[in-house]
């Protein structure tokens, strides 16, 4: 009785595969948590050691990335409509609401609050979980989980009560545990590793919770063109970075979305091990929305300066953002086509040449540059797909016989 139980609350071949009203009711609170994540980086720019605050914000973000990404494996192999399933999300919600909160100043006084949810979410949703699953095989997953995430919750625990001076290193103990324990499928003492090969994952609704994932980055940087403008002066100089800023985003989202974004559904379901293919993914998108995260800084600096004298550090986010951006979605074209676009690896070159060079100009011409270097991927894209029928997917990933990877122009 709790096997059949249990095997009642797995996704049914039949399920529906888009995201549900509750995913993206979900998805609201990483909108805000998001616009967290920019605006710390930019008081590590206004503020502070610079690099030492960038690496703290980037280890906030990354455990906020395990909350998102692990949901949503959750919804893609769990019936959503259940009830457990959905208490399980909303309780998650509010746990990431909270880390949210707390982002600012969670190397500080708010410690505790970001560890507490961190791990709350992080032991407590596997747990309920298995206690859902009863006697069902597929209990032994969520087991693993809590049981990793309990490993790494001492430093997490240690770091946020301890003394600040040695939070930072076993913070990065503790992300160190939890990534590891993704990365291996959470071995365990007689049981080993859950092998990704046997992972069943409703592919289309990973890959549409991916993609959303990335339209909720891109939405980020819409709401700091917007709000930074309008706390402008509505001059010339302020609405010309405004317009490149938008121009810039709006050349994000056709890079992206250019045949490998609208691909990854087919790729997972011709994919001999979907399960490979949906984790590698998944680390890729997060150094994608590392990339938007990073140019939407980037546009607040060069709308507050158009003309202004440029900082060296503003370049990590106006040109760097960009490259990071390029070079992700080079892997996920590689992910989906077993090739690489010469134009992705040719933009990233011109952008790492250019950057010292830009040094010397204004923010306004760096971003310009930047717009110039992503105007010619995405032309390259069109005149390249022109007149061509619509590429297949064709994943290397866990195939034993897939030829090396190369280069189309």
């Amino acid at each position: 009785m709790a096997g059949e139980r249990g095997a009642a609350l797995l996704r049914p071949a039949g399920s529906h595969p888009r995201a549900t009203f509750l995913e993206l009711f979900f998805d609201l609170v990483f909108v805000f948590a998001l616009t967290r994540v920019s605006q710390r980086l930019i008081d590590d720019i206004a503020g502070g050691p610079f690099l030492l605050g960038v690496v703290h914000t980037l280890m906030l973000l990354l455990a906020l990335w395990l909350v998102w990404s692990i949901t949503t494996w959750v919804t893609s192999r769990y019936e959503p409509d259940r009830l457990v399933i959905q208490g399980v999300v909303v309780g998650t919600m509010f746990g990431a609401l909270v880390m949210a909160v707390a982002l600012p100043r969670a190397f500080e006084e708010r410690s505790v609050w970001f560890a507490g949810a961190y791990l709350t979410v992080m032991i407590g949703r596997p747990l309920v979980v298995a206690a859902a699953l009863g006697g069902h095989p597929r209990r032994e997953v969520p087991l693993r989980l809590a049981a990793w995430a309990s490993a790494g919750g001492v430093p997490w625990l240690v770091g946020a009560f301890g003394p600040e001076e040695l939070r930072l290193p076993l913070w990065v103990v503790a992300l160190a545990v939890d990534s590891t324990g993704a990365l291996l499928g959470w071995p365990l003492p007689r049981w080993g590793p859950a092998r990704t090969s046997g992972w069943r994952i409703a592919g289309e609704h990973l890959a549409e919770r991916y993609q959303q994932i990335f339209l909720i980055s891109l939405g980020e940087t819409i709401l700091v063109i917007g709000l930074t403008f309008s706390g402008r002066a509505f001059s010339g100089p302020h609405a010309g970075a405004f317009a490149v800023a938008f121009v810039t985003t709006a050349l994000l989202w056709r890079i992206y979305f250019h045949r490998a974004g609208h691909l990854l559904a087919e790729a997972l379901r011709l994919a001999r091990s979907p399960g490979h293919l949906g984790a590698s993914a998944g680390r890729t998108h997060l150094f994608i929305i590392l990339g938007v995260l990073s140019t939407g800084v980037g546009y607040e600096l060069v709308i507050v300066h158009p003309f202004g004298r440029i900082d060296a550090t503003w370049l990590v986010f106006i040109v760097g953002g960009p490259a990071i951006f390029l070079l992700a979605r080079a892997r996920f074209e590689y992910e989906i086509f077993n090739r690489v676009s010469v134009s992705r690896v040719v933009a990233v070159l011109v952008l790492a040449l250019v950057g010292p060079v830009l040094a010397l100009g204004t923010p306004m011409l760096a971003l310009t540059v930047v717009a110039v270097v992503l105007t010619g991927v995405a032309v390259t894209d069109a005149v390249r797909s022109r007149g061509r029928p619509p590429e297949r997917a064709a994943s290397p990933l866990g195939r034993t016989d897939s030829p090396r990877g190369r280069f189309s122009p």
